[in-house]
């Protein structure tokens, strides 16, 4: 389980300092609950985040248990480290908005045919309580040719889950190799 401590000072200094000690700063939110501005070893939290088998995962602070879930997150332009992260509390029966990633399944007709699959929306923002949420949306793009893609309206999901995007909003498609 992922450990972390609570940040007293929020100021400027007090953030580089625990930048430089290897912490990442993070923010704690949920629906009715007081804000938390927290801090996780950097390589403890990437490793965590990687290894997690659903959005959710467990993290200890101040003796208190949590289901968190990454909702932002902020990188170095140039190094590409974190240096921030947005995380909400996941509260069972509360529905609320979560990021889900877009994962693909198969390789489409247009790839053979010179074409490259863009993919315009790597996460989509859904409504719906942490029980329903899917692990990831998956779509099935080996059917694509060259000029297809793929819209909001065109993915499935179950009943309790929703888009907040609009319909007509491109989330992958196949595009022609220059």
């Amino acid at each position: 389980m992922l450990e972390g401590i609570i940040r007293e000072s929020t100021g400027k200094s007090a953030t580089k300092a625990l930048r430089r000690d290897g912490y990442l700063i993070a923010n704690i939110y949920g629906k009715g609950l007081e804000n938390i501005n927290a801090a996780f070893k950097a390589n403890e939290y990437i490793r965590t985040v990687r290894k997690k088998e659903s959005l959710a995962f467990p993290v200890s602070i101040a003796g208190k248990e949590l289901s968190l879930v990454v909702q932002n997150y902020e990188v170095h332009p140039v190094t590409g480290d974190l240096l921030h992260v947005d995380l909400m509390v996941a509260q069972p029966g509360v529905v609320t908005h979560y990021m889900v990633p877009v994962t693909t399944e198969g390789i489409p007709i247009g790839v053979k045919n010179k074409g490259l699959l863009n993919v315009a929306k790597k996460r989509l923002r859904v409504k719906a309580t942490i029980e329903a949420l899917p692990k990831s949306i998956n779509i099935n793009v080996t059917d694509l040719d060259l000029g297809d893609s793929v819209l909001i309206r065109d993915i499935e999901l179950a009943d309790n889950v929703s888009f907040t995007d609009a319909d007509r909003v491109s989330v992958l498609s196949i595009i022609k190799a220059k």
